[in-house]
């Protein structure tokens, strides 16, 4: 049977257009099932924190559950390498850090592609870290530290929560832009490294607000600076480093990814429900409370920022001549 012209134009201009219904359905219905969310590191620290916090509102929002799995290992990249390999349906996301930013800097033996690979959906937060020494140490600026360090050249101990860490190379940083020799004392994650601080067993730790602003409330580690480009609403009197050495700035930040190929229509339902969460006064206030900020982006202004990210961290590990530990 022969069709009209106009009869079988409209037919095809219908089938034509059934993908795109069928991706608008699915965004609609999603999501059906629970949902996991892996964090790539550890129970209790900072991007479990965040990733928690989000699992909880979007379950409330999307009336589904969202569950944190942790899948900790190789500085973030186990977990991260699950979440590539899943099916890109929206039922598998990534907790994300400035962590995973670092990892993807050194480049090596990763089995996949951070920028490429993992699908922005939104940032969650940013804060500064603190440079933090013991109240013993007989300094209370960067600049006295300074000089103290170069003083003892040859017993100043820098702990950090690892070897290429984020506090690793915050230290970094400022040894090259100071002239100090610090040595290094690598541990197996921030609490430790704090605790040695506070007992006296090194001298200085670049650590996130989250982990350490309470041991600073408490006078037990003092304060000398941070780490952003601007002080901290959250400890307004505490200087920055980049007041001392021009250009200095290290900032910490959480958000969530996707496997690439994600449908767009399912990141933005998921962008705009934790852009909605970052609008509570809850949100903000807790925020707050943990030193930083909420970080508002739509997924592209995340990627852009990931880019970015990733390209600062290349070129200090470059140029410390750092390795993965």
């Amino acid at each position: 049977m022969k069709l009209p012209r106009r009869n079988f134009l409209h037919l095809a201009a219908g089938a034509a257009a059934l993908p795109a219904v069928s991706r608008t359905a699915r965004a609609q219905a999603y999501p059906a099932r629970p949902v996991r969310i892996i964090v790539p590191f550890g129970p209790a620290g900072g991007n479990d924190i965040h990733a928690r916090l989000f699992a909880q509102i979007l379950s409330e929002r999307l009336a589904q559950s969202f569950v944190v799995e942790n899948r900790p290992g190789a500085s973030g990249s186990i977990g991260t390498a699950e979440v590539v390999r899943s099916a890109p349906d929206g039922y598998t996301l990534l907790g994300m850090s400035v962590g995973l930013a670092i990892n993807a800097a050194y480049g090596e033996n990763l089995g996949y592609d951070f920028i490429r690979d993992i699908a922005p959906v939104a940032s969650f937060y940013r804060a500064n870290f603190l440079m933090l020494v013991n109240p013993s140490l007989p300094v209370k600026t960067v600049p006295e530290f300074i000089a103290y360090a170069k003083l003892h050249s040859r017993t100043i101990n820098m702990g950090s929560s690892g070897i290429g860490a984020t506090g690793h190379l915050a230290g970094e940083m400022f040894r090259m832009m100071s002239g100090v020799n610090m040595q290094h004392v690598p541990y197996r994650g921030e609490g430790p490294a704090l605790t040695d601080l506070v007992g006296g067993q090194v001298h200085v730790v670049f650590a996130s607000m989250t982990a350490s602003m309470q041991l600073v409330r408490a006078g037990q580690l003092r304060a000398l600076a941070t780490t952003g480009a601007a002080r901290s609403p959250a400890m307004p009197d505490v200087p920055t480093v980049a007041e001392f050495l021009p250009g200095y700035e290290l900032i910490s930040w959480a958000g969530m990814g996707a496997p690439r190929n994600t449908p767009p229509a399912i990141i933005d339902r998921l962008n705009k429900e934790i852009r909605s969460g970052l609008e509570r006064q809850e949100i903000k206030a807790k925020y707050a409370d943990l030193g930083g900020s909420t970080f508002a982006t739509s997924p592209t202004e995340f990627g852009d920022f990931l880019a970015q990210d990733v390209a600062k961290w290349t070129k200090l590990i470059k140029f410390a001549g750092l390795k993965p530990g």
